[in-house]
């Protein structure tokens, strides 16, 4: 899968993008005016750099990302655990429980995520 990372302004636009999609484009003109305190061309710059990096679309004027939000984060997730534990989910949990107690709700919430992989891997 190709790598995207986002700037922090390309971040904090695709964001007002994910939670007000499909969103016509003069509104999405006015949303960033009111959020971001941007101009127009602003706006157009940003929204066309990220639709020919494929993350965004604007097609009749309407925009919609082709890059989901939860999708963003997974890959910026992986990218991490890749950079900075080579790769090792286990390495990474590994630091992280070393520095932040799980209680027994998030226990078991990794324990079902866990069991629900082994199933959907079983039925392959």
């Amino acid at each position: 899968m190709r790598e995207i990372k986002l700037a922090e302004v390309e971040l904090q636009f695709a964001e007002l993008i994910w939670k007000s999609e499909p969103i016509p484009s003069g509104e999405l003109v006015k949303l960033c005016e009111k959020e971001l305190n941007w101009k127009k061309s602003t706006t157009y710059t940003v929204l066309r750099k990220l639709c020919q990096r494929k993350v965004l679309q604007n097609e009749n004027a309407v925009v919609t990302a082709l890059v989901k939000r939860d999708e963003y984060f997974a890959m910026q997730s992986e990218q991490f655990v890749k950079d900075t534990f080579q790769g090792s989910l286990p390495g990474f949990l590994s630091a992280f429980m070393s520095r932040h107690k799980l209680n027994e709700k998030q226990i078991s919430e990794i324990e079902e995520m866990i069991e629900a992989y082994r199933k959907e891997k079983r039925d392959v």
